[in-house]
C-alpha cells in the first residue's frame, strides 16, 4: 500500500472503545471512573493516521465508578457541573507518528468552560478489515492532566493532613474506529 490515499473519515466504535480515568484516593488507593456516552472522528489522508485530524466529546454525566453516591458529586458542581458543563471535549487533535507505533496525539481539552492544550501517547495497534469487510483501526491512548487547571478544585483534607482526591488524574482510552 502507498502511503498516502484519499481522504478517509473515521468514526468511533462504542462498543469497543473504553474511556477511563483514574485518580488517587486518599493518596493510598486508586479509583477507575469510565464514561459510558462518547462519539469521535478521525480524518487522515494517510494508512498509518500520521497528521490525522481527530475529533471526541464525551457526555460528563455518563461518568460510572461503580458508587452512585460519588458518581452524583463528580456530576454535581463541584466536579463536572453537568447541569452546566454536559460535554467534555477534545477538538483540533493532532496525531503524530513518533516512531513505529508510538504516537502523539495533541490537541485541546475543554472540561467545564476550560479548555487547555493536552498531549497523550498513543500505541497505534494497526488497521485490519473485520469479517464483515469493514476497516477498523485501534489505538491506546495515556496521559495526564492536573484536575485543578480544568476547575475541578474540590477536596478535604483529611486528619493526617493528606488530602481526598488527588489534582493529577491518569486518561486511559482505548479506541477503535471504523471507516465510515
Amino acid at each position: 500500500m502507498s502511503n498516502t490515499q484519499t481522504f478517509q473519515k473515521w468514526s468511533i466504535d462504542p462498543t469497543h472503545t473504553e474511556v477511563q480515568l483514574k485518580v488517587k484516593h486518599l493518596v493510598i488507593s486508586t479509583v477507575t471512573g469510565s464514561f459510558n456516552v462518547f462519539s469521535g472522528e478521525v480524518q487522515t489522508e494517510t494508512d498509518n493516521f500520521d497528521g490525522a485530524d481527530v475529533e471526541f466529546s464525551i457526555d460528563a454525566a455518563s461518568i460510572d465508578t461503580n458508587n452512585p453516591d460519588r458518581d452524583a458529586h463528580l456530576k454535581s458542581d463541584d466536579f463536572f457541573g453537568v447541569e452546566k458543563y454536559s460535554e467534555i471535549k477534545f477538538t483540533n487533535g493532532k496525531l503524530k507518528e513518533v516512531s513505529g507505533s508510538d504516537y502523539k496525539l495533541t490537541g485541546n481539552l475543554t472540561i467545564k468552560d476550560v479548555t487547555k492544550e493536552v498531549t497523550l501517547d498513543v500505541d497505534y495497534g494497526g488497521t485490519v478489515k473485520d469479517p464483515w469487510g469493514n476497516n477498523r483501526a485501534g489505538f491506546e491512548l495515556e496521559g495526564k492532566i492536573n484536575r485543578k487547571d480544568f476547575g475541578l478544585t474540590w477536596n478535604t483534607v483529611t486528619e493526617a493532613g493528606g488530602v481526598m482526591v488527588s489534582d493529577d488524574v491518569r486518561l486511559l482510552i482505548n479506541v477503535q474506529v471504523v471507516a465510515a
